[in-house]
């Protein structure tokens, strides 16, 4: 499970270096999908070879889009039925007879429109009787493949639009319409542009498909590895310096994955429990990963799935998503950075002695090559490269910078499994966002999507504070279970119209809701993020999830702040008032992260926590009279502060005389 990468460090009595490649595979091992060897394990890593290649080769060849998404639903569906037991009772060493034959009836279905779209299209779309059986079927496949590899939450949801499509004469007041048949239903679902082929399938079939596949890429080198590490050596000694690590090690390790399951699951096997060792409770070790790795989503250059989707829902590239993430991620992580470390001081809690922890410098020598390839996707991008081209070539880059060191180096073998594990880590996007392309199809049949936003328009009393709280509150529940794409989607169909309508700017608006997409990963009662760490921890699910949201409760507010002051998203030209707007975030950021923890230059009393709350939010929300009182107040606790411990320092001198 470790190793060493230089001489350097053999015979030091050191952490040795975290493989986090080992640390995934035991992971693997506990996952809900199939581990399979033999021929059956044969089969499954031909197709997903075959489907990362597929990618590989419409990145710089393209089809018609059509075609490509279907293809793209083929091979997920094929994998996901012989990966994933209908049951968790089911043999999970094996497929079952079931599991072929929904595999077959999936690839007749899906690939029914791939070889017969020319014709349909040539015919205005109109569908015959075997279009619609065909569609029927595929509508079936999908969800019983939602339930298993996403989750029934998302299946009953889907089904409660669908349901609402067919019921509309039967429904009361405003949500009632006209209805639609169900051959109409499938009809639009299955042929139109605007159904499971439409944006959401579509953004995961490129861009989401590619950027999961170059993260394989990278893992498969060591990059992650070079994060953990990395992370280590730099704040590992340092005050609460396992939790710091895990901060860094996250923000690094989301940076080219996306995902806050993952992230837990990868990097929280190894500093939990270093967490743990030096004195953090389970509660604390566990919430701080999973908030850590939350962070990851929203962080740039490579953020979760959701982030690609929004580029395309909102017809704007994928570097202005980039470009507005940065400085709520930087306030994100920076309030938990600071809470560990005031953690850590009130409590005592030292780092890890500097000379058990490995050396920066080797690492860097040994693994910091690796960088280039990210460094690259970042420069084809600001040179409008489209994401798919320049994932492509970064992906090409990848495998070459490995070979400039022996221990990075890609043989034929770990390419192979490379394009295995790509094609798995998109599994659950690509179908999660075929299902969502039910709600969306909805969406556009009825214009519920509009109705709803009206609703809480209504409700909101047409105040905009109301309307973030309800739309706030929309997309946490809506979150619950879901993974964060189709929450995000769903989000911004349902709820994001109402702020537009209220006059905030669509990035800000979608912004606010993927944020809030986001955190439902750790916000109770289903926070999964939290659950996962929790696991590993050893503690209560539920107290671990309510410590995840305290620590993140600055991603709570952070997205009001930037509906009030746009320039936190950089979408001003006015660069004073962007970097005005980020220093007093910072110095706001700075105030809540203090009153949460309840510790500054000594433990607070409890109106100084609530001062200092007050603080940030007057800092937090920007402007010229709310940053001088939110100062005032921060420096009036300040001092305070600064004069008890002054007190208290010539107490414990005068203890000290009297021994």
């Amino acid at each position: 499970m470790t190793k060493q990468l230089s001489e350097e460090q053999k015979g030091e009595k050191t952490i040795e270096l975290i493989d986090i490649d080992e640390l995934s595979k035991n992971q693997d091992n506990e996952s809900k999908s199939r581990i399979m060897k033999g021929k059956t394990g044969l089969l499954i890593a031909t197709i997903a070879i075959a489907m990362s290649s597929f990618h590989l080769f419409t990145a710089v060849v393209p089809m018609v889009s059509t075609k490509q998404r279907a293809l793209h639903l083929l091979f997920a569906l094929v994998l996901v039925f012989l990966l994933y037991p209908g049951r968790k009772k089911s043999n999970k060493g094996k497929p079952t007879i079931f599991d072929y034959l929904f595999a077959t009836v999936s690839a007749i279905s899906v690939g029914y429109l791939f070889v017969m779209f020319d014709t349909i299209a040539s015919r205005g779309m109109s569908s015959t009787t075997i279009d619609l059986i065909m569609g029927a079927i595929t509508m079936i496949v999908i969800l019983e493949a939602t339930r298993r590899s996403v989750g029934i939450e998302l299946v009953i949801l889907s089904l409660l639009f669908l349901a609402y499509a067919y019921l509309g004469p039967y429904l009361p007041g405003a949500l009632a319409h006209r209805g639609y048949t169900a051959t109409t239903l499938i009809e639009h679902m299955y042929i139109g542009s605007e159904g499971i082929f439409g944006i959401a399938l579509g953004t995961s079939a490129t861009y989401i498909f590619l950027f999961i596949l170059f993260g394989a890429f990278l893992n498969g080198t060591g990059l992650s590895s070079f994060f953990t590490n990395g992370a280590m050596a730099i704040a590992g000694h340092r005050v609460g310096g396992p939790a710091k690590v895990s901060i860094l090690g996250s923000a690094g390790l989301g940076m080219i994955n996306g995902s806050a399951t993952a992230n837990v699951a990868t990097t929280g096997v190894f500093t939990i429990p270093l967490m743990k060792k030096i004195g953090y409770s389970k509660r604390i070790a566990g919430g701080v990963e999973a908030t850590a790795s939350t962070g990851g989503q929203f962080t740039p250059p490579i953020m979760g799935a959701a982030a690609f989707i929004m580029a395309e829902m909102l017809g704007i590239p994928y570097t202005s998503v980039l470009i507005a993430a940065i400085i709520p991620a930087i306030l994100y992580f920076l309030s938990i950075w600071i809470m560990v470390h005031y953690e850590g001081k009130k409590n005592g809690l030292k780092g890890i002695p500097k000379e058990q922890l490995p050396a920066f410098k080797p690492i860097f020598k040994e693994r910091g090559h690796l960088i280039l390839p990210v460094i690259l996707l970042m420069v084809l991008l600001f040179m409008d490269y489209t994401p798919i081209y320049a994932a492509f070539f970064a992906i090409v880059a990848t495998f070459l910078v490995s070979y400039l060191r022996k221990s990075t180096r890609m043989d034929f073998k770990t390419l192979l499994k490379t394009l295995e594990e790509g094609a798995k880590g998109g599994l659950t996007v690509a179908i999660a966002t075929a299902v969502v392309g039910f709600i969306i199809g909805v969406v556009s049949l009825t214009g519920v999507g509009l109705k709803l936003a009206n609703v809480i328009l209504v409700l909101a009393n047409e105040q905009l504070f109301l309307t973030l709280f309800l739309t706030m509150v929309t997309a946490i529940v809506l979150g619950m279970g879901l993974p964060t794409a189709a929450c995000y989607i769903v989000g911004a169909t349902v709820a994001a119209p109402s702020l537009i309508q209220l006059g905030v700017e669509p990035i800000v608006a979608h912004f606010f809701v993927l944020y809030f997409a986001c955190l439902s990963a750790i916000t109770p009662p289903v926070a999964l993020a939290s659950y996962a760490a929790a696991g590993i921890a050893g503690e209560s699910p539920s107290k671990v999830g309510w410590t995840g949201f305290r620590l993140g409760i600055a991603g709570f507010i952070v997205p009001f702040a930037f509906v009030y002051s746009p320039e936190l998203l950089l979408q001003s030209n006015d660069y004073l008032a962007s970097g005005l707007a980020l220093v007093s975030a910072i110095i706001g950021v700075f105030a809540l992260a203090t009153s949460v923890v309840g510790f500054f230059l000594v433990k607070n009393q409890i109106i100084e926590s609530v001062l200092l709350f007050s603080a940030s939010l007057l800092l937090i929300q920007g402007g010229i009279m709310t940053d001088s009182i939110g100062i005032a107040i921060l420096a009036l606790v300040f001092f305070n502060q600064l004069r008890r411990k002054k007190r208290l320092d010539i107490a414990i001198d005068n203890r000290k005389e009297v021994i």
